[in-house]
């Protein structure tokens, strides 16, 4: 039943858990890309965002641990920061920060009854019902424009880039991290289509930095950033890296970009994060030198080595020593085994993985496989997962051209039995690691880390 509030307005969500689940029950609406809704939402809402800096994050991996350096440098630098990701590792309220902290769930059950009855209106519309990203991105939008009023937003993308909801925004800065095979359902099967999508988020006028490498990626961007005038940044030719060093601590790269040199040392694992710091750091310059960011050597220095970003190359826990990352695509699959084979010398890789079923599993599987050992197939807690019976008749195929003779398998479909028998079998010189879709990584963590307040999802 709808109340009223102390100010008279009506409230049809009484708590925080009623606003997420209202939120999480418009994903039956699916991802519909298009901006009509989003724009029709934010014209009811006097169109907040024009009133905000954006930094536009789009990619097809390596866009959340780009977003983690931007806010990260910004915050020890003094500003305020707003920063949008998806999907969540713990909490609903993780995609919606400000400052490094959740949104306060009284802000997010106040702001969803702001948005609640033009929803329902709307839904009534020919535009139809938006939907869960669309409401999520315009709760965040309220969030930063009414709220909290951060001098500049790091704003990821759901999914592509050109008609994504977060497209709505006109930045300051764009940054394409790279493009790789990944939701091919949805935007395109080669990587001139991906790239395509992906460069919907340059601006006219607005610089774009892009960590892109296949020629064809890089020649869309270039040729779409042309059209409307906008100054591309290119890993490798306006500004250069390369790795000094690592360990298990972390690792520096040496930057290189138009107006100055850096050494900077990261945390985060793999050489894959030098790319992301990499472009981070042109970003930042970027920043710094055209839109009048005070950022001091020191604040770059200390806000890039303080930068962590959950479930990604992650150290959970020492004794069996178990790494986490949300590898889900061959990209992200050849970046792991890159980093297993850098950062952690072992006797015997046990890895863990369950899929979503619309994923590139075979190219996968070509990336990892081989340096397994015990391989545990299991399924995230999740409605599109895929079963692991499924995902052994993909390894079964794939096997004998790529796999080590001895591979063991194990099929377990509960993902928490799973985990107890990746930590029985991962002794002190072996690795453990969890890999696959984010949702079971959310799980997994959670478990590891003895979180009780676990929501995760999209």
């Amino acid at each position: 039943m709808t109340e009223l509030n102390e100010t008279g307005v009506n409230t049809p969500l009484q708590t925080y858990n009623e606003a997420v689940d209202w939120i999480n029950g418009l994903i039956p609406f699916g991802i519909r890309p298009g901006l009509e809704r989003i724009i029709e939402l934010m014209s009811r809402l006097g169109n907040p965002h024009q009133r905000l800096k954006f930094i536009h994050v789009a990619g097809t991996n390596g866009k959340g641990s780009t977003c983690a350096f931007l806010t990260s440098v910004l915050l020890q630098a003094g500003y305020d920061v707003g920063t949008f990701t998806s999907p969540y590792i713990t909490k609903f309220t993780n995609r919606f920060q400000y400052n490094g902290e959740d949104i306060p769930e009284e802000t997010l059950l106040k702001l969803s009854n702001r948005l609640h009855p033009l929803v329902h209106d709307m839904a009534d519309t020919e535009l139809g019902s938006p939907t869960m990203f669309e409401v999520s991105t315009a709760l965040a939008l309220l969030y930063y424009a009414e709220e909290c009023y951060p001098d500049v937003v790091v704003w990821e993308t759901g999914l592509g880039g050109r008609m994504d909801v977060t497209n709505i925004v006109t930045p300051v800065v764009s940054i394409i991290t790279n493009i790789g095979m990944d939701h091919t359902d949805v935007l395109g099967d080669t990587i001139e289509l991906i790239a395509s999508e992906k460069a919907g988020i340059i601006k006219p006028g607005v610089p774009v930095v892009t960590l892109a490498t296949q020629p064809e990626a890089v020649k869309v961007i270039e040729e779409t950033a042309e059209r409307l005038r906008s100054t591309v940044y290119l890993a490798g030719r306006q500004f250069t890296y390369h790795r000094l060093d690592s360990d298990e601590k972390g690792q520096s790269i040496h930057f290189t970009g138009p107006f100055r040199e850096l050494d900077v040392r990261i945390r985060m694992q793999g050489v894959h994060q030098c790319d992301n710091a990499a472009g981070a750091l042109m970003v930042l310059e970027l920043l710094r030198q055209y839109m009048a960011f005070m950022l001091d050597e020191e604040d770059i220095l200390l806000g890039m080595e303080h930068a962590f970003w959950a479930g990604r190359f992650e150290k959970v826990i020492d004794e069996p020593r178990i790494v986490l990352d949300g590898a889900h695509n061959p990209e992200g699959a050849e970046s792991l085994a890159k980093s297993i084979i850098d950062v952690y010398p072992h006797n015997k890789l046990n890895l863990m993985m369950g899929m979503l079923a619309n994923k590139h599993h075979e190219a996968y599987l070509q990336h990892i496989l081989p340096l397994v050992d015990t391989l545990i197939l299991t399924e995230p807690d999740f409605r599109r997962k895929m079963d692991a019976a499924d995902l052994l008749q993909i390894v079964e195929r794939v096997r004998p051209a790529i796999a080590k003779p001895e591979l063991e398998i194990i099929v377990e479909p509960e993902w928490a039995k799973a985990l107890d028998l990746l930590k029985s079998r991962t002794e002190a010189e072996d690795l453990g690691v969890v890999s696959g879709t984010l949702y079971l990584i959310a799980d997994v963590r959670a478990a590891l880390l003895h979180q009780t307040d676990s929501e995760k999802g999209w």
